[in-house]
């Protein structure tokens, strides 16, 4: 039975609903809504747990979109499930939920579904609209800071290497833009950039070719990391955030999705509303 099913992935996804939205806050409804989508669904997902943590993590981002200048209850969630109750002392502490509101939205998403939940990098990835290289990069990011580590240097690099492919891709510098990727280098889009016609292509040579000239994203900061916007009418409209390892650019995700825009931390625009 359905609800069976159900009710026996509930006390995980209060656990994962608490862990992105950091408190027990709006948790149970996400749940609820969860339970309410796929009551009116034609037929039962083939893999329920999995399309369950996709709508329970889509539903608290949005609460987070909604209330990301709000400051958040950091209590332990209290319900009336046991098992509920001993999963998420198991999980993380209420220290823990304190230290995840240092982290952004989505590195947050990706740590509490990874590190905390074991779901595979493929899935992490699907849920956000990313690729798998960008989802690793949050949780490494996000594990990083939650070490206390200080991540300027690494900050510092990045940008030296956007910045570099920005002015190379800018100013034609074909030989440069090269340099900057990785042999295996990819581009990406999300669902609304592929709806867009965003060009999506692998490869040093496919990639390079692709940006070389090209003048119309401007550099911005996406949640403290260097990446660039294509900006439209004052609005940032597309965010390219870059996968930087060893000094060369591995990845390349165009983020389009209005939903994920607002989730982003983007400064050095001329958005007023940013």
């Amino acid at each position: 039975m359905i609800v069976e099913e159900f009710e026996a992935e509930r006390p995980r996804l209060l656990a994962i609903a608490t862990r992105i939205l950091g408190s027990p806050a709006g948790a149970e409804d996400a749940v609820q809504e969860a339970w309410l989508r796929l009551s009116s669904t034609a037929e039962p997902p083939e893999n329920l747990a999995a399309w369950l943590t996709t709508v329970v993590t889509r539903l608290c981002l949005d609460q987070v979109r909604a209330r990301r200048h709000v400051e958040l209850s950091e209590e332990l969630v209290s319900t009336s499930d046991p098992e509920a109750d001993a999963m998420l002392a198991d999980r993380v502490d209420a220290a823990m939920l304190v230290v995840l509101h240092t982290l952004s939205p989505l590195e947050r998403v990706a740590f509490v579904l990874h590190d905390l939940f074991a779901v595979p990098f493929d899935e992490v990835a699907a849920t956000l609209g990313r690729s798998e290289a960008a989802a690793r990069q949050l949780a490494s990011r996000a594990r990083r800071r939650l070490r206390g580590a200080d991540l300027e240097a690494e900050r510092t690099a990045h940008r030296e290497v956007v910045d570099a492919f920005l002015a190379a891709a800018r100013g034609g510098d074909l030989p440069r833009l090269l340099e900057l990727l990785a042999p295996d280098v990819a581009t990406h889009a999300d669902g609304v950039g592929a709806a867009m016609g965003a060009d999506v292509r692998t490869g040093r040579e496919a990639v390079a070719d692709r940006f070389n000239g090209v003048r119309g994203a401007m550099p911005v900061s996406v949640d403290g990391w260097a990446s660039a916007a294509w900006i439209h009418h004052r609005e940032v409209k597309v965010a390219f955030l870059f996968t930087v390892v060893d000094g060369l650019i591995t990845d390349i995700d165009m983020v389009a999705d209005p939903v994920s825009l607002e989730l982003m931390d983007i400064s050095g625009t001329s958005n007023p509303n940013r």
